[in-house]
């Protein structure tokens, strides 16, 4: 038997499923031991058509089908004096197609269509292609008029003896070699994020007083996830090894977050500084009034002292036949007494107030702006490390760029 395998238009490859969409025509001819005419005693009958159903046919199926054409096949079959039937028909294939898209987008993709019996061995049907692999693809070549995403590079032909459950097989594959259209991708997604990068790296020069800066790293990480989010609608979750682009995402989103945590940190930094000035202007304006209303021990004791003087005038003219000289020790001993009162209580004073002073310039001894000179400082390093982070970065992993 032999199957000539005419055209075969691949429609759409499906990533996230792993299934490839062809359309293909499959002319089937075998022999037929028990038929033969002449065509001069026939009125020169050549061939004859006649419905399938009145014919042994061949049980062939592709191995890698997963849908079954909802297209009915074709009704008839021809017969030639020989004995050799033919049998031809269309269908839209639906097969499985492992994808290795570690180099997505620049991959190149091999399908694969295994034609063979169902229950018949080799020693009943052997089957065989009647073209090699060049006539093949440049059969393929002439046909295929319009190509969309996938372009097609070539196509091989081969004949196996397969080993299934205990007796031999002959299998006819078909494998079908495509190469990605990039340009789209490239232009729509692996450019876009690396503009992203970009402005991340850009922003650097945006000031950290404000909170723009702070927005627009958030919106530029935010944009990057909304690639990754399309990235993994199109990437199968079944895949072996992470692809070269989920890496490249991955990376530029990375460095992107590290930015955004920097520039929170200057911002914090920036806003501690600014509250500490306004707690050293606090603190000044608080030492002015404690010094201005610091009480004055030496007026207070001295009014205190001129009242008990008046207290013990009083009390001699009301009572006159008091002793002087009694009136004038206890005058003498309530003033001692008071004298040495105030002198404590004033070096009291003096402490507390040096303690307080002393307090406020160990408080604000930091001198002023100096988170703002640290920021600087952190500024430069980080800039200094992003750019070296993403020239290490694409340095470990030019793979995207030499397939570019």
């Amino acid at each position: 038997m032999v199957i000539n395998k005419k055209t075969m238009r691949p429609l759409s490859k499906r990533e996230i499923d792993q299934t490839l969409i062809s359309y293909i025509w499959v002319y089937l001819t075998w022999d037929n031991e028990y038929i033969h005419w002449d065509p001069a005693q026939f009125c020169g009958i050549e061939y004859i058509t006649i419905p399938t159903l009145y014919m042994w046919m061949p049980d062939i199926v592709i191995e890698e089908m997963t849908e079954k054409d909802k297209a009915a096949p074709s009704p008839f079959l021809s017969i030639y004096p020989n004995g050799t039937i033919e049998y031809r028909n269309d269908q839209v294939v639906v097969s499985t197609c492992k994808m290795h898209v570690y180099k997505f987008p620049f991959d190149i993709q091999s399908c694969s269509l295994s034609f063979k019996s169902v229950i018949h061995d080799d020693s009943e049907i052997v089957l065989r292609t009647s073209k090699n692999n060049t006539s093949a693809t440049e059969w393929f070549n002439n046909s295929m008029h319009t190509q969309y995403e996938w372009v097609f590079i070539n196509m091989s032909v081969t004949n196996e003896i397969v080993d299934h459950f205990g007796f031999n097989q002959t299998t006819v594959i078909y494998t079908i070699n495509m190469k990605r259209r990039s340009v789209h991708y490239l232009a729509n997604f692996i450019l876009p994020v690396l503009f992203f990068l970009v402005l991340d790296l850009a922003s650097f020069l945006i000031s950290d007083t404000g909170g723009e800066k702070l927005g627009f790293k958030v919106t530029v990480l935010l944009a990057v996830t909304v690639m990754q989010l399309l990235l993994n609608e199109i990437l199968p979750s079944s895949s072996d090894s992470i692809p070269l682009i989920a890496v490249y995402c991955i990376g530029i989103f990375a460095l992107m977050l590290l930015s955004l945590l920097e520039t929170i940190l200057v911002m914090h930094l920036i806003e501690k500084d600014s509250a500490a000035q306004d707690d050293e202007t606090d603190g000044e304006q608080s030492l002015a009034e404690t010094s201005r209303d610091r009480p004055n021990f030496h007026s207070i004791f001295r009014e205190m002292k001129r009242c008990n003087h008046c207290a013990s005038s009083y009390e001699v003219s009301a009572d006159e036949n008091q002793s002087v000289c009694m009136s004038s020790v206890t005058q003498k001993d309530s003033s001692s007494k008071l004298t040495e009162v105030s002198s404590a209580l004033e070096k009291v004073s003096e402490e507390l107030w040096e303690t307080g002073k002393t307090v406020t310039l160990l408080s604000s001894s930091r001198k002023p702006g100096y988170w703002t000179r640290m920021v600087k400082k952190i500024n430069k390093i980080f800039v200094i490390f992003y750019l070296i982070a993403v020239t290490v970065f694409f340095s470990n992993h030019g793979s995207i760029v030499d397939l570019c």
